[in-house]
């Protein structure tokens, strides 16, 4: 991508026909889809790229056999196309980035003959729905096999299991590749860029005033088309356009993460029904065990770490199917997050509501919102949202060419390219598939700042497989702006251990000091400051400090 100096400086420049407001999963798919059409396009963020809901997903790719559940109970045809359309999206979202999303295996346990029957004719119904983009054909298990698949499940009183297989991903590093696709087609994106207010002429929107949260300086953005894709934030967007009235109902969300026995491969663990109604997952990911999550109605967007009552409630229903159960202490980390819903006539409960989308125009302002979805529907609700933004702009609805394109880092990814890749920098097998996996063909790259500077080939943590020419690309080429930025949004680490990540601050702000040219001061101040986050999460559950 371009420099972030060289982005803020287009963006201020420029004149757009489409600026778009919030790049999270939303925003990001946008802001490709509109430059895929030809649309010049912005993208700016408040925050860093996809640092609120986006990153705080189960990190699945699924049509949600939850939802289907559902459907079928209440016998809606518009909740079954719902179903579908997110499994035509999961075939897409794992074609278009193998590096980042893959199949996984779901194991649903069964106490008895009818939980057997009840749901593997559900997840046959959800095969079917499927059809050509089935990613592998679901089965009953009996006691031994489910054992003998899973076998940390307690054997009291399961009778056997059902195993279907849907997609799992990188939230955090999809987010990115969509970005730089996305910029790599000449597209300008800014992170830290906050809208202040909006200009309009003859009462549309024609301009917004953006506060560069780095400097505090101020700008002008124009744009024919303003386009809100802030996900939570969106009332408050809507409001500054001059329509104050809300349209989101909130749901938090929260995570936990246990370290993994095995490195082995083993299917996830559906839990299918809590005290309150819910659905709970247990999955492997990055060498951990996520559990989650929550689904909880509150009233405000505000940033929240994990309580420990939360957590106690992801434990005692996990535990009910373990060997073995696990304990509050042997938390790693966690994060949680807000999900905007669209406001519904029916219902006040947010586990009854599909994650549906909604895109409004605002008549008088011309504002154009994206409302609701979720993860697996990114590239259809940004089909339909470019689909509007052209007919505001009395432009004629074009093609979408999204549906078949490879993110920055697919073209040319395989497994063949990984065996290459440890063969042309002579790394091991597992370090080649780190950097494959995160990076996809980008790998190269980190490897060049390597060769150019040995001393970043070493492990950013020992534990941990990221190396330090990972941080260094995230604040040359991927506008990392904090030791956050870094840590948990490029590097993944402080969802893999708080410890770990607390123990890597100083050397990613070495880093920032080499490429920003931070002084000792905002050096150590970077690190106190990431290092106090850190704790203050460990301490909301109640767990002493630097807990590995």
């Amino acid at each position: 991508m371009k420099s972030r100096a060289e982005s803020v400086r287009l963006i201020h420049a420029a004149p757009f026909d489409v600026c778009v407001i919030g790049a999270g999963a939303t925003g990001a798919g946008c802001a490709l889809e509109a430059q895929l059409r030809g649309l010049r396009t912005a993208l700016i963020d408040a925050g860093d790229f996809a640092s609120a809901t986006s990153t705080a997903s189960t990190k699945l790719v699924h049509g949600g056999v939850r939802y289907l559940e559902q459907a079928l109970r209440r016998l809606d045809p518009g909740e079954f196309k719902v179903v579908r359309r997110a499994l035509k999206e999961r075939a897409r979202m794992l074609r278009n980035a193998p590096h980042l999303a893959h199949s996984r295996h779901f194991l649903i346990p069964c106490f008895g003959s009818f939980e057997k029957y009840y749901y593997g004719i559900g997840v046959r119904f959800y095969d079917w729905l499927s059809g050509a983009d089935s990613l592998a054909p679901s089965r009953v298990l009996s006691q031994a096999e489910t054992l003998d698949e899973l076998p940390t499940l307690n054997p009291a009183g399961v009778s056997g299991a059902v195993i279907f297989t849907d997609g799992q991903f990188d939230d955090a590093r999809y987010a990115l590749a969509l970005i730089e696709s996305f910029a790599n087609l000449g597209g300008c994106a800014g992170n830290y860029l906050k809208l202040i207010s909006f200009e309009s002429e003859n009462g549309k929107l024609s301009r917004a005033l953006i506060e560069d949260q780095t400097s505090k300086e101020r700008f002008v953005v124009r744009a024919r088309v303003f386009l809100n894709a802030t996900g939570p934030f969106s009332d408050g967007i809507r409001a500054l356009a001059g329509n104050a009235a809300p349209r989101l109902v909130l749901s938090r969300g929260v995570h936990i993460l246990l370290p993994l026995a095995s490195a082995s491969e083993v299917p996830a663990l559906l839990i299918p029904h809590t005290e309150d109604g819910r659905v709970i997952f247990a999955i492997p990911w990055m060498g951990r065990l996520l559990v989650g999550t929550t689904d909880r109605e509150v009233s405000a967007h505000d940033e929240m770490p994990v309580s420990r009552e939360e957590a106690e409630y992801l434990l005692r229903h996990l535990n009910r199917y373990l060997r073995q159960p696990r304990g509050i202490d042997e938390i790693v980390s966690a994060f949680s997050g807000v999900r905007p819903l669209v406001r519904s006539a029916h219902t006040k409960q947010t586990k009854r509501l599909i994650r549906d989308h909604e895109v409004e125009v605002d008549p008088r302002s011309n504002l154009v919102s994206v409302l609701g979805g979720k993860w697996t529907t990114y590239r259809a609700m940004a089909e339909d949202a470019i689909d509007h933004v052209q007919k505001v702009l009395n432009l004629p609805v074009s093609q979408s060419h999204s549906m078949d394109y490879l993110l920055a880092g697919a073209s040319g990814y395989s497994r063949q390219y990984v065996s290459g890749l440890s063969s042309r920098h002579n790394l091991g097998q597992s370090q080649a598939i780190h950097l494959a996996n995160k990076f996809g063909t980008v790998a190269d790259e980190i490897c060049a700042i390597a060769q150019r500077d040995p001393a970043q080939w070493r492990h950013v943590v020992e534990g941990f497989p990221a190396i330090e020419a990972e941080i260094a690309y995230s604040i040359r080429s991927e506008m990392a702006m904090t030791v956050e930025d870094v840590l948990a949004r490029r590097l993944g680490l402080q969802y893999y251990s708080w410890e770990l990540a607390s123990r890597a601050a100083p050397k990613v702000a070495a880093q920032f000091a080499r490429e920003r040219a931070w002084s000792a001061e905002e050096s150590r101040h970077a690190v106190e400051e990431y290092s106090s986050k850190l704790q203050q999460m460990q301490s909301a559950l109640g767990l002493p400090k630097n807990q590995n």
